[in-house]
């Protein structure tokens, strides 16, 4: 008797006789071979017109200058100097949208807008009117969701709003 892998002894089962293959064309009809998979398309490489470089070249210039303007405002007018700023920057932001839905945004202007948004909020202005720190915390946030939507950022100013209405703030 036949052992097992076990090492324990079987009956050996005879299922009857042999099937005849006799006369059967063995591969006959053989399988079809995959294709090879199609080579990937070959991309021009993108070369932008000239005018796309300058509009870029004008953003990064604008986007490096904006914490400055800002700065010389708030020096020359106060808190209203920077209200006075956030339209601009929020036509400077909608100019960017054009640009980024066009395709024509290159990754260097994106990066430098990022920047540019941290430097805003490092400029450590003294804004004692907290609508005016929301606004300009809101066209940040606006142009930072447009260029990375995925990203939360924790580096706005935390409103201070007075908690008890007799207290004169900022005194």
């Amino acid at each position: 008797m036949p052992l097992n892998i076990y090492g324990k002894q079987e009956d050996t089962v005879d299922w009857g006789d042999e099937v005849d293959y006799s006369g059967y064309e063995w591969f006959k009809d053989p399988p079809p071979r995959p294709e090879p998979a199609p080579a990937p398309p070959v991309v021009e490489p993108y070369v932008p017109q000239p005018g796309v470089i300058e509009q870029n070249e004008m953003f990064d210039f604008a986007l490096k200058s904006a914490p400055s303007v800002l700065h010389g405002r708030y020096k020359q007018y106060g808190q209203l100097g920077v209200l006075g700023w956030c339209p601009e920057f929020g036509e400077l932001i909608d100019a960017l949208k054009n640009l980024g839905f066009e395709g024509n945004m290159f990754v260097s202007t994106r990066s430098q807008a990022l920047k540019t948004c941290e430097d805003i909020l490092k400029l450590n202005l003294d804004i004692e009117m907290q609508i005016i720190v929301m606004h300009l915390s809101s066209q940040i946030a606006r142009l930072r969701r447009f260029l990375d939507s995925d990203r939360q950022w924790e580096d706005y100013p935390q409103p201070r709003f007075p908690m008890d209405p007799h207290v004169q703030y900022g005194a």
